[in-house]
């Protein structure tokens, strides 16, 4: 699924402060969870919806703020998706991140930059965010991070790939004009603002977070009209069950090795569109597997069953001594009625994760999201 499209279809962040107590963040999470939750009953307007990954706790920083420095170390990333290859119709979206956590104020940094392109009007979508998020842990076992974004976004399109009535014959519907008098009072070109908060609850084996992005609702019309953006809400979240780990290498480069299985949830609402992945993970280190379903099975589009795609995934991860690299490739297998002739969506990520932290300084006892990688 990509861009909320009916599956049937192709039509300052100001830091919360150390002071606040447990209970007066966690009333701030659940007012927070308790309007996104109004807002997936209530809001029914549409006029556009983003793009999204397969592979979203690979695309962290698109997925959530709050993400942002969570791994204690610097990391880098970029995602590619293509979807529905085979039609005119298709999608892109390509990006690319990097985020810091900055221990000394218990801070993580990030800035994410996006291109999505949709493939029969030239419709593109450019946008770079800047991202804080702070951390607390709450007690030995529980952390929390609230996180917010400030993105700029330019959108644009080419109407030289569009065809318009007058450049039809009425009478046999031949193409007869390759020059409309259609004209539109717009630079085909929109700049504008946009905010996006989150936050994520975390121990050391399970995690929940919820993000709400559009915050502002900005105007994105090309055509000087009034189409504002919907908000977008994700809850998401996962548990990890730890196996018995084993050992990769041998000799002196022999070291413990993760197995793990993490079925983890991803639940998105924009406008009248709702989605939902449901899946697992398994870690078999150096090879991550996974698989999950893309749909809404209880809610019914014009009298069929919301079901869009099954998703493999196949991951490669290698550790070194201090830092990590992870390769992740997944196919999304469509079973709407759009059906497997579109070319389902064929999507790639790789994450580089590296120390930058004094070595000279002991590392700070931190409790770490166990959220998955792809």
């Amino acid at each position: 699924m990509y861009n909320f499209k009916s599956p049937q279809s192709l039509a300052d962040c100001a830091p919360f402060y150390p002071a606040l107590s447990i209970s007066k963040l966690w009333s701030l999470f659940s007012r927070l969870l308790s309007i996104c939750l109004l807002i997936l009953v209530t809001e029914s307007a549409v006029t556009a919806q983003d793009p999204q990954f397969s592979q979203f706790y690979a695309a962290p920083l698109y997925l959530n703020p709050a993400f942002a420095g969570a791994t204690g170390q610097a990391r880098a990333g970029i995602n590619y998706r293509t979807q529905w290859p085979a039609i005119d119709a298709n999608f892109t979206t390509m990006s690319a991140y990097f985020d810091y956590f900055i221990e000394d104020k218990k801070s993580g940094i990030g800035v994410l930059l996006m291109r999505d392109m949709e493939g029969l009007a030239g419709l593109r979508s450019l946008s770079v965010g800047l991202q804080y998020a702070y951390e607390f842990q709450l007690t030995e076992y529980l952390g929390f991070r609230p996180g917010a974004q400030v993105a700029l976004y330019n959108r644009d399109i080419n109407f030289n790939k569009l065809t318009f009535g007058d450049q039809f014959d009425p009478q046999t519907g031949e193409f007869i004009n390759p020059v409309t008098a259609e004209a539109f009072n717009t630079n085909f070109s929109k700049t504008f603002l946009d905010l996006t908060f989150g936050g994520v609850f975390f121990t050391k084996v399970a995690w929940l977070g919820i993000s709400a992005s559009h915050l502002n609702r900005p105007n994105q019309s090309l055509i000087d009209e009034d189409s504002r953006l919907p908000m977008k809400l994700s809850l998401h979240g996962g548990f990890k069950f730890y196996m018995t780990p084993g050992r990769v290498g041998s000799g002196v480069y022999s070291r413990v090795a993760e197995r793990s299985i993490a079925p983890a949830f991803q639940y998105r609402h924009q406008g009248e569109f709702d989605q939902m992945d449901l899946g697992l993970y398994f870690t078999f280190e150096p090879l991550i597997l996974g698989t999950w379903y893309r749909g809404v099975p209880f809610k019914n589009v014009e009298g069929f069953v919301n079901n869009e795609s099954i998703v493999l995934l196949l991951g490669f991860t290698k550790l070194g001594a201090k830092d990590a690299i992870n390769i992740g490739y997944s196919f999304d297998y469509t079973v709407s009625r759009l059906g497997i002739g579109s070319g389902g969506a064929h999507e790639f990520s790789l994450v580089y994760t590296w120390p930058m932290r004094n070595p000279r300084k002991p590392p700070a006892d931190k409790l770490m999201i166990p959220c998955p990688d792809f």
